[in-house]
């Protein structure tokens, strides 16, 4: 289902031969955005209102004269994450969107088809072929046919690179940060007769984990647990503190971020992962974060996520809880919906790609040989991957002037290479 209709400032605007009315986003409170950044919701964007932040909005055509960048945030974040990016990205002629993704901030669900915070709830809306169908909604809604880049971080690197692969037409370039994109899943080949094998149990990663000597268990698994919304959201320490932890310990100002291939996806090896990634058994991920919380003079000399940048939020999510992002990680693993995706065995990203990760980000090696699939395979065109350095997994906030010159050079170049020229006037 594609827009109805876009709510942000008050006014009333023609939308592709509609009458539009512009009103407030509701009773929140305005976010702290610079100059040239406005906050807008649209609403009908498959199932959703979409609050999306937009940079670049030129007249006429509300930005529709633009080349097209969509930027996809991850956990805990929310499209506030790309604050830093929006501005260099329209300096350089792009019109440049964020939306809080489907369960995430300020974006709210029109109907049940949309979503619900419980528990209990449907995880199909969450599913990446639906997620991609957010993206795609949302820049039709906007009055773009194609994007010249989509960019996602953390869990919307896999998004971003599920829109490249299934919609290419549309999505003409793509970034991936943080995390790579191995391709979609292999169907078995060649092995009709092979009955034995295509009968052998898994191994249980996550039995294994739980028998190592130190006891351990995956975040992806706790993620997908019952308490652990509440166990963030009523956490002791509160949330404000502890996001300030989570996010020092990803980051390259906690010292022990020193990452490295892993050999395989074995429980030995895992066990090797910063306990944000694997954590120890019995501990809930507050628990996990609060022994490396930074001191007093280390978050005041966090010059990438001030404290005033910080409470941004943790007020998002003291309102609106974490159990949204959650479902992501439920959906991932959902049986149905990953045997869904092996529609797309074989398919490759063959538009231009590029990945920018962070040099302390053990995100980019959590699993196993991923970083080298996506550039040997799963990515036919890869351009460039870059480790920057200076950053860990918060990468488009640590090193946000050089993210924001990597992504504009990418696009300029990546247009100029299909005949469009560069976005610079």
């Amino acid at each position: 289902m594609l827009a109805r209709g876009v709510v942000g400032d008050g006014a009333v605007r023609a939308h592709r031969g509609r009458a539009v009315t512009m009103a407030g986003a509701g009773s929140l409170p305005p976010l702290p955005l610079p100059a040239g950044v406005r906050s807008r919701v649209v609403v009908g964007v498959n199932g959703l209102a979409m609050h999306v932040l937009e940079a670049g909005v030129a007249t006429p055509g509300e930005g529709r004269d633009r080349p097209c960048v969509l930027l996809l945030h991850g956990f805990p974040e929310i499209a506030w994450s790309w604050r830093k990016v929006l501005l260099p990205l329209a300096r350089a002629g792009y019109h440049v969107l964020a939306p809080d993704q489907r369960g995430y901030g300020r974006t709210r669900a029109l109907d049940a088809s949309g979503w619900q915070v419980d528990y209990d709830a449907d995880l199909a809306p969450y599913r990446f072929t639906n997620l991609a169908l957010d993206a795609l909604a949302l820049v039709h809604a906007c009055g773009h046919r194609e994007v010249a880049c989509v960019v996602g971080h953390d869990f919307g690197s896999p998004v971003a690179a599920w829109c490249a692969l299934v919609r290419p037409d549309v999505f003409r370039s793509v970034v991936l940060m943080s995390a790579p994109f191995a391709g979609p899943a292999s169907l078995p080949f060649g092995e009709a007769n092979a009955a034995a094998a295509a009968n052998a149990p898994a191994a249980d990663i996550h039995a294994a984990l739980a028998a190592l000597p130190r006891p351990r268990k995956h975040y992806q698994r706790y993620y997908g647990t019952r308490p652990a919304n509440a166990d963030m959201l009523h956490c002791p320490q509160g949330v404000q503190a502890f996001l300030r932890a989570y996010y020092h310990h990803k980051s390259a100002d906690w010292p022990g971020n020193a990452p490295a291939p892993l050999a395989a996806y074995r429980a030995e090896e895992l066990a090797k992962l910063p306990t944000y990634y694997v954590m120890d058994h019995a501990r809930t991920m507050p628990e996990t974060v609060a022994e490396v919380m930074p001191s007093p003079a280390e978050v005041a000399a966090c010059t990438w996520l001030r404290d005033d940048e910080m409470r941004v939020y943790a007020d998002e999510y003291e309102r609106t809880g974490f159990q949204g992002g959650l479902q992501w990680y439920r959906s991932s693993a959902h049986p149905r919906f990953a045997a869904a995706l092996r529609l797309f065995s074989g398919r490759t990203i063959d538009v231009p790609s590029m990945f920018v990760g962070g040099r302390s980000d053990w995100g980019v090696y959590q699993t196993p040989g991923a970083f080298e699939r996506m550039q040997e395979s799963a990515c036919t065109d890869m351009r460039a991957c870059h480790l920057l350095d200076g950053a860990g997994h918060w990468v488009q906030q640590e090193q946000a002037a050089k993210v924001s010159e990597l992504l504009a050079g990418f696009v300029d170049q990546t247009r100029r290479d299909d005949g469009k020229g560069s976005a610079r006037q």
